[in-house]
C-alpha cells in the first residue's frame, strides 16, 4: 500500500512519538537488569540498552537499503550518531549540579568513544578503495562486525583490570547498583519488560523508515537531508529520552553509556544496511552528503572525547565547552547541507 504525503507525516509523528515514550520506560528497566545482572551501567548501556534503543534505526536502514534507497540508508546511520551526540549534550542541560561528562567519568566510554572513530574511519577506507563485492556485498561489511566484536571484548577485559581510571571528585557519581534493584519482587518481569518495550521500539522503527521514505519521494527534499535530519532524529528519539531519564535517576554513567556505546553499535547499521542492498556495494552507492555527515560525526566524537578526559565541572550553561561546541557544529553542520 502506498501512503500519500499527509498520512506519511501523520504515521511519522505517531511512531515517533511511540519511540519516546517507550524509551522512557527503557531507561528503568535497563537500571534494573544493568544491577540485576552484574555487568554495570556502562557496558549495559554500551552493549544492551544501547543496542536496543538502536532497533528503530537499524530497521530504518536495513529497509532503505532494500527498497534501493541508499544515500537515505546511510545517512541515517551516522545522522543518527550525530544526533544521538547532540542529545548527550541535551542532556547534560538536564544536570545542573556538574558537567555531566565530568560526573559519569568512565575508562569504559573512553574507550568506546575511540573505537567509534576508529569504525568510521574504516567505513571511508572502504568507500575511497576498489569496488569489490563478495556475494554482492563489500567484505569491509563483514570486517566492521569483527572489528567492533573484537573493540568490546577488549573493553570488557578493560572494564575487569583498568589500567586507568578517573580521579574521583565531589561531582562524581560513582557507578554503585541500587539495593531496590537487587532484589525485585518478581525478576523475570523485568526481563519480560524489556523485551516488550523492545518489540514495540522495533514496530515503531520500521513504520519511522516506510514513512521516512515517502517523505524523501514525495518533497523536494534529499535521501541525505531526509535522513540526516528526520529519521534519524525520529529514531534516535530513545536515546535521548532514555539518557535524560537515566539523568534524572541518577545512573549517569548508563546516561553516557546508552549514547557512546549506541553510537558504536549503529556503525554497525552500515554494514547491515550493505546486506540488504540488492545493487551491489553501499559503500559505493553514496555520495558527497554522506562523506560530509561521517567526517562532521568524527569531529564531533572526538570533541566529546576530549571533554570525557578534560572532565571541567562547570561551564557556560551550566554545561561543558564540549557540549556546547557539539551543539554549534552539529547546527552549522546541518545548515550547511542543507544549503548545499
Amino acid at each position: 500500500m502506498t501512503l500519500d504525503l499527509t498520512t506519511a507525516i501523520i504515521f511519522f509523528l505517531l511512531a515517533t512519538l511511540i519511540i519516546g515514550i517507550a524509551g522512557t520506560m527503557l531507561a528503568r528497566e535497563a537500571d534494573r537488569l544493568a544491577d540485576i545482572t552484574g555487568i554495570g551501567e556502562a557496558l549495559f548501556g554500551a552493549l544492551f540498552l544501547g543496542g536496543v534503543t538502536s532497533l528503530p534505526g537499524i530497521i530504518t536502514s536495513v529497509v532503505a537499503a532494500y527498497n534501493n534507497h541508499p544515500e537515505l540508508a546511510v545517512s541515517n546511520a551516522i545522522g543518527g550518531i550525530a544526533a544521538q551526540t547532540l542529545f548527550l549534550s541535551i542532556a547534560d542541560l538536564s544536570y545542573p549540579r556538574a558537567n555531566l561528562e565530568h560526573a559519569a567519568a568512565s575508562f569504559a566510554n573512553l574507550m568506546q568513544g575511540v573505537l567509534l572513530i576508529g569504525l568510521m574511519a574504516f567505513i571511508l577506507l572502504g568507500m575511497a578503495g576498489p569496488e569489490t563485492t563478495v556475494f554482492n556485498f563489500h567484505p569491509a561489511s563483514v570486517l566492521l562486525i569483527i572489528i567492533y566484536l573484537l573493540g568490546n571484548r577488549l573493553i570488557n577485559k578493560a572494564k575487569d583490570q583498568p589500567m586507568w581510571v578517573p580521579r574521583m571528585t565531589r561531582q562524581t557519581v560513582k557507578d554503585e547498583p541500587d539495593t531496590k534493584n537487587l532484589q525485585p519482587k518478581y525478576p523475570r518481569l523485568v526481563y519480560i519488560k524489556f523485551i516488550l518495550l523492545a518489540a514495540i521500539v522495533a514496530v515503531a522503527g520500521y513504520t519511522v523508515a516506510r514513512s521516512g521514505m515517502v517523505i524523501a519521494d514525495k518533497t523536494v527534499l534529499s535521501e541525505g537531508v531526509v535522513g540526516m535530519l528526520f529519521t534519524a532524529v525520529a529514531t534516535s528519539l530513545p536515546e535521548l529520552v532514555v539518557s535524560i531519564a537515566a539523568v534524572r535517576q541518577k545512573a549517569l554513567t548508563l546516561a553516557v553509556s546508552n549514547i557512546i556505546g549506541g553510537n558504536s553499535f549503529d556503525i554497525l547499521f552500515v554494514a547491515f544496511a550493505d546486506f540488504a542492498y540488492n545493487q551491489g556495494s553501499i559503500l559505493h552507492a553514496i555520495t558527497n552528503s554522506q562523506i560530509f555527515i561521517i567526517t562532521l560525526t568524527m569531529l564531533m566524537t572526538s570533541i566529546l572525547i576530549l571533554g570525557l578526559l578534560h572532565r571541567e565541572k562547570q561551564g557556560v550553561g551550566k554545561i561543558g565547552w564540549e557540549s556546547l561546541l557539539i551543539i554549534i557544529i552539529y547546527l552549522g553542520g546541518n545548515a550547511w547541507l542543507m544549503l548545499g
